[in-house]
């Protein structure tokens, strides 16, 4: 199976996102400017110093994002404590509560063969091992221990859990995912 790694603000099956999501900044820490970030990234050690992210209320309006260089980061607890160049004190930092962390898509790193991103699981044609076609991806769920694809088809809504035991194939440049219906997945 595919892994799928970052988020992104786009839910379009057709258009790319203008960024993919890194974080989401959930309020100052400290006096100093840092910001504590909520991860929305499989690979967070990919923010570094000295690399450039942009901060902004809305990935879809790339007109409202800021480019900040990156002068520290660090992990506390689940989060990541993240300074930047320009946000020099706690009322700086404040102005960016509830703000997303971004990349641009085109600066991403590359991915490996077996992942994709989540926007490339929106719109995919879902059909199960025996050949019968189930729906489309319109939403992907975010849960606590695995994401949720939610496939609307003839059969209504049906919640397929994003795991190897359910997910037989992804092939993102044809547009389909193979599942296994395991029991229970079905009324």
């Amino acid at each position: 199976m595919r892994r799928q790694v970052m988020k992104s603000r786009q839910s379009s099956p057709k258009g790319q996102p203008s960024f993919l999501l890194l974080g989401r900044v959930l309020r100052p820490h400290g006096v100093r400017g840092e910001l504590r970030i909520e991860v929305l990234t499989a690979y967070p050690e990919r923010i570094v110093p000295r690399s450039s992210v942009f901060v902004g209320p809305d990935a879809h309006d790339p007109s409202s994002a800021v480019e900040y260089e990156v002068q520290s980061v660090r992990k506390h607890q689940k989060y990541l404590i993240l300074g930047l160049l320009d946000v020099p004190d706690r009322e700086t930092a404040d102005l960016l509560r509830e703000q997303y962390v971004m990349v641009p898509l085109a600066d991403a790193v590359p991915l490996e063969d077996d992942e994709f991103y989540l926007y490339q699981a929106i719109g995919l044609s879902v059909s199960s091992e025996d050949g019968d076609h189930l729906g489309q991806i319109v939403e992907v769920i975010e849960t606590g221990a695995n994401d949720v694809y939610v496939v609307r088809g003839e059969r209504g809504d049906i919640l397929l859990p994003a795991i190897d035991e359910c997910v037989i194939d992804v092939d993102i440049e044809a547009g389909t995912m193979t599942v296994h219906l395991m029991d229970g997945l079905l009324d």
